[in-house]
């Protein structure tokens, strides 16, 4: 069955998300159905997009076989990245760090410029060249001007770098095999030449120049070396040693007078340690580091333990007990004299220390402020130094080198082609054929894109705002009433899907009552119309199908009745008193019952726009479980807008690939703005151009058209 889009949809959604994703997005499915249809034109359009193909490359095989056979021939040059700076110092000259890259454009660039052109066409004379003027198609006699001729040259001339390495070819292609090996060889020696004489032309004017440097350099650092000797003569400054600073300069780091003020801070820390030493001996009433010191204490150790033994033997005031305890006395007097004469020697030498060093820290400090001087003077020996040795070491490798060696070399010459570079049959073929090939795609595209009917169901989804209820194919109809009476035709599963799909627009199911409108006349309403009432019918609902359309109706021929002479809808909208029951004609056949329009009155558009009309379907609502109503297009006429009032929603039948969707959207918009509900659209007459038409009446039906009308056939959406 055909594809359609769910009718449960929201319009408010709808809306939004076409506002979002603009007049032309379609999900994953509707960009494979626009495949398709894309596919579809190309399919109606096969004889042309074919005939643009062949036309395309028919031009390619004319443009070879007309074209001039052309030459190329190339050398090849190996350019290597060489610095050309003379002295490698900034001060003296400024070496920019240029890329590989930069170098290799830049040298891409000298090929190619007019100074090159200017240099070849002088070397070769190619100005009198009669091979030359010949194989360009110039007279000798009305020879051109020397800049067209080095125009000439660069247009025929093609570098071409080889991937990944310093290799170039210089290419020249004109009608002549010889001339194009000769101008290529030419051009890719004088660019050696060129190179050679721009690089080594100089070397003996830059020698000159460092020598004349040198000389003045040397000069400078015996003066600065002469500034820094008598400085520190004058201000008695005596370096002992030097250090060499992260700069690699030699710096005086270490004079005579800080060498003292050293040795003596040195003495003084060890004399002030000896003396705290020396207070915590008298403290602790020993002298440890004493020999002598050591005696006194063994023999006051000795008299001590003696005294004890007398003093338990024989008291305490015993003669001998008395005599011991004086020697004990002795000894201790004595060994504290030699600590205090021990301490008293510390703090002396520390004080002596510590005058000595104030004396010098006074005169080293009045040295420093001399040493700052002596810095600068030194670093400027220093620099001047360091630029006479970088000069003159620069001077030994350029006369060591001599002239040097060419960073620009001739790898292969131009050899003389066998056979034409252009034209190419199977190249200009080719591009015959992709030109024919974009063109016929662009064709195919354009009258896609500038397509502003309705085609497809995505057409009407995302142009529109509106889902799709159902897709109607154009097939051969002999007998309509026959046609939709056989449930198993083509045409009667249609109208069965879209029956589908009005039963699920709401929970409660299909609106009671179903107003069939569209754009213009002859859009397939009343066949919708006559197919939906039956279609109803077979679903058991007792229904009635209301011809509206007072203007130009095609119901009655659609049923092949003549009515004319019935009161009709007419008259029940004229005659307050006349009832629904007088005017139903039963169609048996199809199960519905129908009322014509009767006698076409004067002012349909004030009879529709009349209560009566509202009131009429009203009552019809408790008699029918269906209503279906056939109204007058909505194009530049108010009938539908005023009919659609007495209903519960409308059905937009639209006509697949006839009018435009701007128009549509505008009638369309003037039902919403009544009011009236728009449940969908219904596309009908669909074929073989439509996406639609192959996913569900490709298989085992019939293909006709609006023309194929004969015999009695009828289009099922005619």
């Amino acid at each position: 069955m055909n594809t359609i889009s769910n009718p449960e949809r929201n319009f408010d959604g709808l809306d939004a998300r076409r506002d979002q994703r603009g007049d032309d997005s379609y999900d994953d499915d509707g960009f494979a159905i626009d495949l398709e249809r894309y596919f579809t034109e190309a399919k109606m359009l096969w004889l042309w997009l074919v005939s643009i193909i062949i036309l395309c490359v028919l031009l390619g095989l004319a443009a070879t076989l007309l074209a001039t056979p052309q030459f190329r021939s190339s050398a090849r040059i190996e350019v290597s990245q060489l610095a050309a700076n003379v002295t490698a110092l900034d001060p003296l000259e400024n070496q920019g760090q240029v890329s590989e890259l930069q170098y290799l454009n830049t040298q891409y660039e000298l090929l190619e410029s007019r100074f090159m052109a200017s240099r070849v066409l002088e070397a070769g004379n190619l100005a009198r060249d009669p091979a030359f003027l010949e194989a360009f198609e110039l007279n000798e006699e009305e020879a051109p001007t020397t800049a067209a001729l080095e125009e000439l040259l660069l247009e025929q001339l093609t570098i071409e770098p080889i991937t990944q390495s310093s290799l170039l070819d210089v290419v020249f292609t004109s009608s002549s095999a010889t001339v194009s090996t000769e101008v290529a060889d030419l051009w890719a020696q004088e660019f050696v030449a060129a190179n050679y004489e721009k690089r080594f032309g100089t070397n003996i004017e830059a020698r000159e120049y460092l020598r004349d440097q040198i000389d003045e350099l040397r000069e400078t650092l015996s003066q600065s070396e002469q500034e820094l000797v008598d400085y520190a003569n004058s201000n008695e400054i005596l370096v002992l040693e030097a250090s060499s600073s992260a700069e690699g300069s030699n710096t005086a780091t270490q004079t005579l007078l800080a060498a003292d003020l050293n040795a003596i801070n040195a003495a003084l820390a060890r004399a002030t340690t000896d003396r705290i030493d020396a207070e915590a001996a008298v403290r602790a009433g020993n002298i440890a580091n004493s020999t002598a010191d050591n005696r006194v204490v063994t023999q006051l150790a000795l008299a001590i333990s003696e005294l004890s033994v007398l003093e338990e033997t024989f008291g305490p005031d015993y003669p001998a007990v008395r005599q011991k305890q004086a020697e004990v006395d002795s000894l201790r007097n004595s060994r504290q004299s030699e600590a205090d004469a021990a301490l008293a020697s510390a703090r002396l030498r520390e004080s002596d220390l510590a005058r000595q060093l104030n004396q010098i820290k006074g005169r080293f400090l009045a040295q420093q402020n001399q040493g700052i001087q002596y810095g600068i003077l030194n670093r400027e020996v220093e620099t001047n130094r360091t630029l006479y040795e970088a000069l003159l070491q620069r001077l030994r490798e350029l006369e060591a080198s001599g002239a040097g060696q060419n960073n620009i070399k001739l790898i292969d010459r131009a050899k003389i082609p066998n056979s034409p570079y252009s034209p190419s049959l199977i190249q200009n073929l080719a591009i015959g054929l992709l030109a024919g090939l974009v063109l016929a795609v662009g064709l195919v595209y354009t009258r896609v894109a500038l397509s502003q009917a309705i085609r497809t169901s995505q057409d009407a989804t995302s142009k529109l705002g509106l889902p799709v209820l159902g897709g109607i194919p154009m097939v051969q109809i002999k007998d309509l009433t026959s046609t939709l009476v056989e449930r198993s035709s083509e045409t009667s599963e249609a109208y069965r899907s879209v029956r589908t799909n009005l039963v699920f627009l709401t929970p409660q199911g299909a609106p009671k009552v179903l107003l069939l409108t569209s754009t213009v006349p002859s859009e397939g309403k009343s066949v919708s119309s006559v197919a939906l009432a039956t279609s109803f019918s077979q679903l058991g609902k007792r229904t009635l199908l209301i011809d509206a359309d007072l203007r130009n109706s095609k119901l009655e021929g659609t049923l092949d009745l003549d009515l004319s002479n019935n009161g009709g809808l007419a008259a029940l909208l004229t005659n307050p008193e006349a009832s629904i029951g007088d005017e139903v004609v039963p169609m048996d056949t199809l199960g519905f019952d129908y009322i014509p329009i009767g006698r076409r009155p004067p002012n349909p558009a004030d009879l529709l726009a009349s209560p009566r009309l509202a009131g009429l379907v009203d009552s019809a609502r408790s008699t029918y479980d269906q209503i279906i109503i056939d109204c007058a297009p909505l194009l530049s006429l108010a009938d539908a807008v005023e009919t659609a009032r007495a209903a519960d929603g409308v059905v937009y039948v639209v006509e697949a690939n006839r009018v435009k969707a701007r128009v549509i959207e505008n009638s369309i918009e003037r039902l919403k703005r009544s009011g009236t509900a728009v449940h969908g659209v219904l596309l009908t007459k669909l074929d073989e151009r439509s996406a639609d038409y192959g996913y569900g009446y490709g298989y085992g039906y019939g293909y006709g058209s609006s023309s194929d009308d004969e015999g009695g056939k009828r289009p099922a959406s005619a």
